[in-house]
């Protein structure tokens, strides 16, 4: 892979840290819901986001 400029290794890091935040809000709704459907559906979005995240950070190494 070719290096990245300053630019876009700071856009990767913006995106990374967006991801980090989406995974932690998704998980706090899944611990504060009480219906199952919900639940499920926010821990299911949570490692979405787990998966975009560890994709972007692979770019990386």
């Amino acid at each position: 892979m070719a290096n990245l400029t300053t630019k876009e290794l700071q856009a990767v890091e913006d995106q990374l840290s967006a991801e980090q935040l989406a995974i932690a809000k998704n998980k706090m709704y899944a611990e504060a819901s009480s219906d199952a459907q919900l639940k499920a559906s926010f821990n299911s979005i949570a490692s979405k986001h787990q998966e975009h995240y560890n994709k972007l950070l692979s770019l990386l190494n």
